[in-house]
This record gives structure tokens, sequence and C-alpha cells, in this order.
């Protein structure tokens, strides 16, 4: 059985799985669903450590509880009994960023210190932007104990700042329950400005407070480098542009031009700060930079005469549940057809997703039929996953993936 700390006046929240789910346990996955529980020993409350035992009554897992989602039990921990106290947050907390350790260098200030699940940490992500850390919480099942791991994190990390970032279908209880909202400073001095990190000696702007994710799309940082290696003397659409990353980088490269596609004039301005941040790296300086707002599926149809040597494709989640799944394939063939439209010969496409609901089989399989519809030679020269710091420990967690191919002429 498991140990506790205390002693503690109510019996300890005791449930027992199906068959199906002690198997899905004991092979690792983070999450039992509410259908899986076909007893308990009295009702849970919100963030307490739910016990997991199978048929023959012995401990299968410890996880934080939740009664009203539909992942009942985020699970911390499975195989032996262990005593979950601050000690053991601690240790935990030591391990993943050991994982870290050896990733960067002083050169980049930007990077994810803990992956959710992956790292032991289900439903909780933290996000370092210089002295700055973000915590971003998923999972309503981590509000009772928030204060408690901030707490930890300061500690160990020293932070001159701290963030709670909170996922929207938890906003409402957090304030309501435990006046906490997202984008607040739990840790260090009120700011007033986006804070401003190194990315492999590139500055970036992060708006913490308010911005997409935790601020910045960090989980994009390798293909961004890849991107930077591709450019030189290559005219770079980066269509979905968000706040410039790869066109930063691009520029940096070697590109002779680059054009920044979004809807949003908020992310717009927020590309040409990037572009001013850099403008003592000489590549940056020189690069000619243009924004473009518009709808990128639209902008595409409509100015097909517009010819790039290299066009980067990153869209937002196309399918945000499963019921979207057929519907995003579809659009992410489009996307890439009208892609390949834009791109002159001896031009390169870059195409990436962050849809976990589309696998990288059936996303890479889409682009390379629109690439194949285009009547152009082309050839595949990779794929990627996600980085490093951002870990995929299970299925659901696998979500980024791109796909860099070369176009020649049409074929006869």
């Amino acid at each position: 059985m498991l140990k506790t700390e205390k002693k503690q006046r109510i019996p300890q929240l005791r449930l027992r799985v199906t068959a199906a789910a002690e198997s899905i346990l004991r092979a690792g996955h983070p999450w039992l669903f509410a259908e899986s529980i076909r007893d308990q020993n009295r009702v849970g409350e919100l963030g307490e450590l739910a016990v997991v035992f199978d048929r023959n009554d012995r401990f299968l897992a410890v996880g934080l509880f939740d009664p009203e989602s539909p992942i009942r039990v985020r699970i911390l921990h499975a195989g032996k009994p262990q005593t979950i106290n601050r000690d053991w947050w601690a240790a935990r907390l030591e391990q993943t960023l050991a994982r870290r350790q050896d990733l960067f260098d002083e050169g980049t200030t930007g990077f994810r210190w803990i992956n959710g699940e992956s790292d032991g940490w289900p439903g909780l992500v933290l996000d370092r932007y210089d002295r700055t850390l973000v915590l971003k919480l998923y999972t309503a099942a981590w509000l009772p104990r928030g204060e408690e791991i901030a707490a930890l994190i300061a500690e160990k990390l020293r932070p001159g700042r701290m963030v709670l970032r909170l996922s929207r279908n938890i906003r409402k209880l957090a304030e309501a329950r435990f006046a906490k909202a997202d984008g607040e400073i739990i840790e260090g001095p009120p700011m007033d400005r986006p804070v401003v990190f190194l990315e492999s000696g590139l500055r970036f702007e992060a708006d913490v407070l308010r911005g997409q994710k935790t601020g910045f799309f960090l989980d994009q940082r390798e293909n961004r480098h890849r991107v930077e290696a591709l450019a030189r003397g290559r005219a770079v659409l980066n269509a979905f542009s968000f706040t410039g990353g790869f066109s930063v980088c691009a520029a940096r490269g070697g590109a002779r031009a680059v054009t920044d596609l979004d809807l949003s004039s908020h992310a717009l301005a927020g590309a040409r700060r990037n572009f001013a941040l850099n403008q003592d790296v000489a590549g940056v300086a020189g690069c000619p930079h243009e924004v473009a707002q518009a709808d990128a599926f639209e902008w595409l149809g409509g100015n097909a005469k517009r010819k790039f040597d290299l066009i980067v494709l990153d869209p937002p989640s196309l399918a945000k549940r499963e019921s979207e799944r057929a519907g995003a394939i579809r659009a992410y063939a489009r996307l890439a057809g009208l892609g390949i439209e834009h791109l002159a010969r001896d031009g390169v496409l870059v195409a990436c997703s962050c849809s976990a609901h589309v696998t990288a089989e059936e996303f890479f399989g889409a682009v390379r039929a629109a690439a194949a519809g285009s009547k152009r030679m082309f050839a595949e020269l990779e794929t990627t996953r996600q980085p490093p710091d951002h870990p995929a420990a299970f299925k659901e967690a696998e979500y980024l993936k791109a796909v860099y191919l070369h176009f020649g002429a049409a074929s006869a």
C-alpha cells in the first residue's frame, strides 16, 4: 500500500480498474479514464492522491485525481509503492532537470524544463525564457498543490520571475476556488513588456503573460535551425509566421528576402520587433523583410504569380479533437498543394503539423500525395519530430512533425 507522510483522517482514495486498464497502466500509459474505474471506496477530491489497485488487491499506480475530468487520474508513479512527499517531488524535479543538463549552452536561454506526462508531471509544463519561468497547468488536478510545486521549483532554479499560465478549460475554476488567474506573476517583480531570450545567439521576445502556449513556440527550435541552413540565397515565405522565428533564422542563414504571412497584426508586429532585436546580426540587418496580413489559405490561393525558393508552412493545429482528423488531413494536403504552386525551380517546401490527432504517417502521406499530384520532380530531404526538451513518452504526446521536400521542374 502507498505510504503517506502524515496520518489522514479520511481513508485513502482507493480505485480498482478494468483488466484492460490494468494492462495499459502497466505498459506505462499516464492516463486513467473514468470509464475504466470499476470500483472506488469513496468520493474523491480534486487533486488528491488516488491509489490504483489491481484485481488481486496489489498496488498498481498512484496519481492525481480529478472528479470532473474524463481523465480521472493522471498517473505520477506505477510499479512498487513509494512515499509521495516533498522529498519525492524534489527528487523527481532533480531527475527532470538533469535530462536537460547538456542540451543547451549559454547561447540558448529559451527551452522547456518540464514536458508534462513525458517527464512524469502529467498536465504540467515549465518553460524557461532567460530568467523568467512559465509554469503552465493543463489540468485542474494541480491547482490544490500549485503553490507547493511552484515553491519547490523556485527553490531549485532561483528564477528572477515565475508566471502562472492556465489552460483555457480550467481558468474559471482556478479563479473561483483558488484565486489564481492566467498570466499571474507568482514569483518576482511585475513586468510591462515581453521577455527577451536567446536561441542559438539570436534574440526573440516572448509574451509570457498572454501569448500563445507559454509565449513562444520553443518546440520548433530545431526546425528553425534547419531552415537557417537551407536559406542562403533563397527568397523565403514563412506562412502562419506568428512572430517570425523561422524568418529571423532564415535571414541569418543568408536568405535574400523573407516574407512573413499571418492573419494576426499583433503577431506580425512581434515579427518586426524580433527583426529589430537582431539588427547587430549582419544577415538579419541586410535581409529585406516583408509582412503580409492575410488568411494563409486565401493568400496562397490568390497570389499564384508570387514565387519563393523556400516555403515554410507551420499552421496551428488543424485537428483539436478526433472528430476533426479526416478534415485536417485533407486541409494539410490542400495547404501543401498551394505551397508547391508558389515554389520556384529548385525550391524547398517545409511542411509542419502540430495536430496530435493526426499521426505522422497520415500527415507525411498527405504532403507526399500533394507533391506527387503537382507533377513536379521532388526528393524528400528528411522528416523530423519533437526536440529533446519536448520528449514524447506515449502516443498521445506525439504531436509535432515536419517534412522537407526539394522540388525541381514539372515532369513531362
